[in-house]
């Protein structure tokens, strides 16, 4: 009952991103954003990276938005968006705004795992109250599919791409979300395109703490991992079932996840149904799947000795 009031109340609110939207078919990068919008309660100034959200929403003369919008730099949203909330700070001090507003800022993986890292870093450092959200496809989606720092091991991309040097990408992805949590800022959380509740709670939380705020949603993309448009949310699910994408929080240092599968699924099942890994069950790649196996045991066994719940 609790669960259909809530949808029922999301339901109802204005939409604050529009439809018509130039996003691919099945791109979870939309889901999120307006599933955030619609948990908002006050006035919303949004600061984008460059990158699939800012080019599908903001075709000139055309815009999906609904509030106040700024498009930044690949690498400064972070910076950008700080800076907005510092001059609405001494507006307010001075008297001449007295509007509550919820500053957001949108980047993918690349503008964040990546580019954006050292602009974060100093805007999480310097405590500016702001809500920054990295919509992770894991890869640069927008610019062709090139490997970022979010990209699995052994995934198919151009700049790592499968052949007879290489199978796939290399490295492990970078655990963003704890390099994060090492700022010591009052709310760090993981969601998922698939599991609204969840992030719906999260983005509440996130936007009621004096200080900065970060949720690494993790956003299927049927163009660069390789599965049908209608499937965007049962393969988002999927990774919190295999674990291979933890659900969890850190308010003021205290850990809690969010969500425990009751059945574990096979890693198979998550890798078989994304074309970017195909190539991992030829037998000579196999290995990498073994690998990938024992690096989620390890990365959920770490989170969960720091699960406050559990002690």
């Amino acid at each position: 009952m609790e669960r259909l009031l809530a949808l029922r109340a999301l339901s109802e609110k204005a939409e604050d991103f529009s439809p018509g939207h130039r996003a691919c078919a099945g791109c979870g990068e939309p889901i999120a954003v307006r599933q955030i919008l619609l948990v908002a309660k006050n006035h919303v100034v949004i600061g984008s990276a460059t990158g699939c959200l800012e080019v599908t929403t903001t075709i000139f003369p055309f815009t999906a938005w609904r509030v106040p919008f700024i498009h930044s730099a690949f690498e400064n949203v972070a910076a950008t968006i700080s800076g907005v909330e510092a001059g609405y700070k001494a507006l307010k001090k001075k008297g001449k705004v007295s509007a509550d507003i919820d500053f957001i800022a949108f980047a993918g993986d690349g503008g964040t795992y990546d580019i954006g890292l050292q602009s974060l870093s100093g805007a999480l450092e310097r405590g500016h109250r702001m809500l920054y959200v990295c919509i992770n496809n894991e890869a640069y989606m927008n610019t062709g599919i090139q490997r970022s720092g979010a990209t699995p091991r052994g995934a198919h991309t151009t700049t790592a791409p499968v052949g007879t040097v290489t199978p796939g990408k290399l490295q492990f992805r970078k655990n963003l979300t704890e390099i994060v949590v090492s700022h010591n800022i009052p709310y760090v959380a993981q969601a998922v395109v698939g599991s609204w509740r969840d992030l719906a709670k999260k983005v509440e939380a996130a936007l009621s703490v004096d200080g900065p705020s970060f949720i690494n949603i993790l956003s299927p993309c049927p163009l660069g991992w390789g599965f049908p448009s209608d499937m965007t949310c049962e393969i988002g699910n999927l990774a919190c079932d295999t674990r291979v994408w933890p659900l969890y929080e850190v308010r003021e240092g205290r850990y809690h996840i969010t969500y425990k599968p009751k059945e574990i699924k096979p890693l198979d099942d998550w890798l078989k149904a994304q074309t970017r890994f195909k190539h991992l069950f030829k037998e000579e790649n196999k290995y990498i799947i073994d690998e990938l196996k024992t690096w989620v045991e390890e990365e959920w066994n770490k989170l969960s000795q720091k699960d406050e719940s559990l002690k």
